[in-house]
């Protein structure tokens, strides 16, 4: 069964806006909704509000009855991994066990500079996602945990409540560098690949596969997702439209990255990554309307 989500950005909406469309993605039948971990908007319009994720989680939730949600994806480096164990963990309770937990290793410079927040290499920034991942386990696993890892620690730590979900939420990783899959291969139930092109898709996939071989892992187990823009409309507007959202970009370098074109050629497109494995789709609408008509005309040829 393919199953679909929607990200929405926090920039995009008012308080009561977001809990419109968030009441509406259930109404209309995803299976998910998320919200971006950014402290900045992704435009260029650095004046707009921007809600902290995880603050505005549990509001959200509280509008809807089975919608699962989840951030995508929490930036490791924007907080302890204990205490983001302990946040997470009183999410799940307060959703009545609908946390997707889907996590990073983080990238958005200019962010972490703003903030303060130490911007290391990728290297150690991965480092530190994989120590994370295994840290936050153990919290939602154990009665009482002591870790020493090479960037984080915990002694004698006792977290309750636990996640409602057993043994623990579901766990996506999620990013663009191959060196990610290897914490794939070890913690994650999901693989989220972000803009990923068909023709890197299939890479990507025999990497894990390799990682997965490596760790003794089931490659199956692991569920395959898709995440990006999304756009619904005739060929030339699409690629307007595609090329305003991603600003820096030219059309030959976003073409396979966007998903873009009228419902048929949306439908052509998803079911490329179909057939590669994917179950799970999460797009993100550049224009609000198609949040509907993604479900009632490309959707449904999936269902």
């Amino acid at each position: 069964m393919i199953r679909f989500g929607v990200q929405l950005r926090p920039e995009d909406y008012s308080l009561d806006g977001f809990k419109k469309v968030w009441r509406e993605a259930e109404i209309l039948g995803y299976n998910s909704a998320w919200i971006p971990d950014h402290f900045y908007p992704m435009s260029r319009q650095k004046e707009r509000n921007v809600f902290e994720a995880w603050t505005l989680l549990p509001t959200l939730a509280a509008e809807t009855e089975h919608l699962r949600l989840g951030v995508l994806v929490t930036c490791n480096s924007y907080r302890s991994p204990s205490v983001l164990a302990k946040i997470a963990a009183t999410v799940d309770v307060t959703s009545r066990g609908r946390l997707e937990f889907a996590i990073g290793a983080g990238w958005y410079k200019e962010e972490y500079d703003a903030y303060g927040i130490r911007f290391p290499d990728a290297k150690i920034r991965i480092e530190q996602l994989a120590e994370a991942v295994e840290l936050i386990k153990r919290i939602w696993t154990q009665k009482k945990v002591n870790f020493q890892g090479k960037y984080y620690t915990a002694r004698d730590l006792v977290s309750y409540p636990k996640p409602l979900q057993k043994p623990h939420p579901p766990i996506w990783v999620g990013g663009q560098g191959n060196r990610l899959l290897r914490i794939v291969a070890q913690h994650a139930d999901y693989a989220n690949f972000l803009h990923c092109p068909i023709r890197e898709f299939q890479q990507r996939l025999n990497v894990l596969k390799r990682h997965c071989s490596n760790v003794g892992r089931n490659f199956e187990e692991i569920k395959k997702t898709w995440h990006g823009f999304i756009i619904i409309a005739e060929e030339t507007e699409a690629k307007r439209m595609a090329l305003k959202f991603e600003e820096n970009s030219v059309i030959d370098q976003i073409e396979g990255m966007v998903i873009a074109g009228p419902t048929e050629k949306c439908v052509e497109e998803i079911q490329k990554y179909v057939d590669l494995g994917v179950k799970y789709f999460i797009p993100y609408f550049p224009v609000e309307k198609d949040l509907k008509v993604f479900m009632e005309k490309v959707a449904t040829n999936f269902k």
